[in-house]
């Protein structure tokens, strides 16, 4: 009997398969998500399914619409997607949902990340916690569904077409200087979407020349895996940009919807960067709005929005937060350093493919390089991120705290100390595992290199 407690995360569901969960938890799972929507007052309209290209997806769905169909909810099957365009499908379709992924997590995992209509997160503290407390109680019954002929129907509908030419609609490429774009889908959902909005398999031709990388669809991840934060899983990109001669090279993860940005060099370009130029870009059009960011982002981030003329607001790490924090203030657009990142326009849910569009479009409506271009938003230089395994976070923590009492302390998520000198650094706990993560920037590297080895001693100590 599976322990729900086990996979049910902050967020969302993710678990090894068959070991954590199997078809039977995804039952119900599904059964008590549809019992849930109907205490949020979402007792009409059907639920939209997907599932990412793991081997385990197809079954693991199935069982899910199940469960849905058995408390007479009809089931939408969008069958293969990325998480982004499930929730186009959520927004578009204002239907709740369920995408089946364990975005870069090796192939033995898989997921859920479940919403409701309008694309609109449900975690801990919005739904998952009764969603598990139900399915669980499922599970404890050991029963077996009986048959039942009055179970709600299903249809399968592609809604590839559709959610390609909304993403274009948004982001108009068609007078860009041409430009030749490598892209390693990771052998993830990229290799699915990407034909289909940067190509010309349902849409007309873009003025980009696609290099693909790893576009078979292969849950196994037989290249590398499909997390391209981790510095070695995009050797292989920069090693193609520089080969062909590309202008930019773009990464996806398992479920695509993050995305990372390599320069013409083949020189990484930081999240923060993407999220000050993309915010930069939406300004223009939204004079005034407000721009989310999360409080590990660089300092340049909230610089540059007040410089275009936008209203800084900062948020704790998680897409939870982040959506929130856009709804509560309608923010335009919202960044992550972990490459998330969120727009008004797409239902304030995260895309990577959208964010990609902006890059691309501001790289093409000028003649300068990427590197030239994105140095505009690097003012500082960041360690980015490394975890520690600490036994006692909280005693650690404090410890660090006391060892700087000169500088500007925030609790918002951890600790983050900032100096007079500009150089800052956030330390906060992670929520599955016994560590502690650290981010330092500073506006010399060697300032952030001192800084960081500082304060690794200490928490290492």
């Amino acid at each position: 009997m599976s322990d729900l407690s086990q996979i049910v995360k902050a967020y969302d569901v993710r678990g090894t398969v068959p070991d954590q969960w199997d078809e039977r938890a995804a039952e119900a799972l599904g059964a008590a998500f549809a019992q849930v929507l109907n205490g949020f007052g979402e007792q009409d309209g059907e639920v939209l399914v997907a599932h990412d290209m793991r081997a385990t997806g197809p079954g693991l769905a199935a069982a899910f619409a199940a469960g849905v169909r058995a408390e007479g909810r009809g089931v939408i099957e969008l069958g293969l997607a990325s998480t982004d365009m499930l929730y186009y499908a959520s927004g578009a379709l204002g239907l709740p949902g369920a995408m089946f992924t364990a975005s870069h997590n090796p192939a033995q995992y898989n997921g859920i990340k479940m919403c409701r209509s309008g694309a609109r997160p449900i975690g801990q503290d919005t739904g998952l916690a009764e969603i598990r407390e139900r399915a669980q109680a499922l599970l404890d019954k050991d029963e077996a569904r009986p048959a039942d002929a009055s179970v709600a129907p299903a249809e399968r509908r592609d809604l590839l077409a559709d959610y390609a030419a909304y993403l274009r609609q948004l982001v108009d490429l068609s007078g860009i200087r041409p430009l030749k774009v490598v892209v390693d889908a990771g052998n993830g959902m990229g290799g699915y979407t990407v034909p289909a909005v940067l190509g010309d398999t349902v849409l007309p031709a873009l003025p980009l020349e696609i290099v693909p990388l790893y576009f078979e669809l292969d849950g196994t991840f037989p290249n590398h895996e499909a997390n391209p934060l981790d510095p070695a899983n995009l050797v292989d990109l920069q090693r193609a940009v520089i080969e062909h001669g590309a202008e930019i090279g773009l990464a996806f993860d398992g479920d695509a919807d993050r995305c990372f940005v390599v320069d013409e060099r083949g020189e990484p370009v930081s999240p923060s960067a993407i999220t000050a130029l993309v915010a930069a870009r939406e300004l223009a059009k939204h004079p005034g709005s407000t721009v989310i960011h999360n409080l590990i982002t660089s300092r340049a981030v909230p610089e540059i929005i007040r410089e275009h003329g936008g209203e800084p607001v900062v948020a704790r790490v998680g897409h939870s937060f982040i959506k929130a924090e856009m709804a509560r203030t309608n923010a335009i657009f919202g960044g992550e350093h972990s490459a998330h990142y969120y727009f008004r326009d797409f239902w304030f849910a995260d895309t990577g493919m959208l964010a990609a569009l902006h890059t691309l479009a501001a790289l093409g409506e000028q003649s300068l390089p990427l590197s030239v271009l994105a140095a505009e938003y690097e003012r500082y230089v960041a360690s980015g991120e490394i975890n520690s395994t600490v036994a006692d976070q909280a005693a650690k923590v404090a410890e660090v705290r006391a060892a700087y009492p000169q500088a500007d302390a925030d609790e918002l998520d951890g600790l983050t100390l900032r100096f007079p000198d500009g150089a800052w650094f956030n330390l906060r706990a992670s929520n599955t595992e016994p560590l502690l993560r650290l981010n330092v920037e500073a506006p010399t590297r060697e300032r952030m290199t001192a800084l960081r080895d500082e304060v690794l001693d200490r928490v290492r100590r």
